[in-house]
């Protein structure tokens, strides 16, 4: 059970949800009728910004032993990185906004940087869970895909997918003690309502 926990925790990792997100969006919305091409570099990009920086970043730090651990369980040593997340959280959005994405598109990846900015200052003296909150998050852009009426696939089975993973990996942060019951409510509801509202 703690493998599966433990893959499932390096899969939906935080860094990897802004990439995965923008794939779905590029593949179930209107912009699917772009050319495979320019959805691939534009996927190629935010992957580049939102994921292998930041994991650049973030194994840096632990070589240079500023940072114990890279999966960053330690709740004091969560600054720099968070603060590094929020950057390329912005970056992105930028990125997405001088290429004319949609308005909730780029607004996902500004919402996924005040997320950041929540658990950031939150977790200075509780441990919230930026796990729950990135996948959460995702659920949120699905949920604002389908209410927008913009899907050209049926999107609830999306949805029902996107849920069940977030209740896993909740699960598999509680069963690894990474994270109590409440630490990833707190953020599965930050990501969730940051996104939701934040891309209408």
């Amino acid at each position: 059970m703690n493998r599966i926990a433990h893959i499932l925790s390096w899969v939906l990792s935080p860094i990897l949800i802004p990439t995965y997100a923008v794939f779905a969006a590029l593949w179930i919305t209107p912009l699917a009728m772009l050319p495979a091409d320019i959805r691939w570099n534009v996927v190629i990009v935010t992957a580049l910004v939102t994921c292998v920086l930041p994991a650049f970043a973030i194994m840096l730090l632990y070589w240079m032993k500023i940072i114990s651990d890279p999966g960053l369980n330690n709740r004091t040593e969560r600054l720099a990185p968070y603060v590094l997340t929020i950057l390329c959280y912005c970056a992105c959005a930028w990125y997405l906004y001088s290429i004319h994405s949609p308005h909730w598109m780029w607004m996902f990846m500004v919402a996924g940087a005040c997320t950041a900015v929540v658990s950031c200052i939150i977790n200075t003296w509780w441990k919230i869970s930026a796990h729950a909150a990135a996948m959460a998050g995702f659920t949120a852009m699905l949920f604002r895909i389908a209410a927008d009426h913009i899907a050209i696939v049926p999107i609830w089975p999306y949805i029902a997918a996107s849920i069940f993973l977030c209740g896993a990996l909740c699960t598999s942060r509680m069963l690894l003690d990474r994270h109590t019951f409440w630490q990833v409510t707190a953020g599965s509801a930050n990501g969730f309502l940051m996104v939701y509202l934040l891309t209408i």
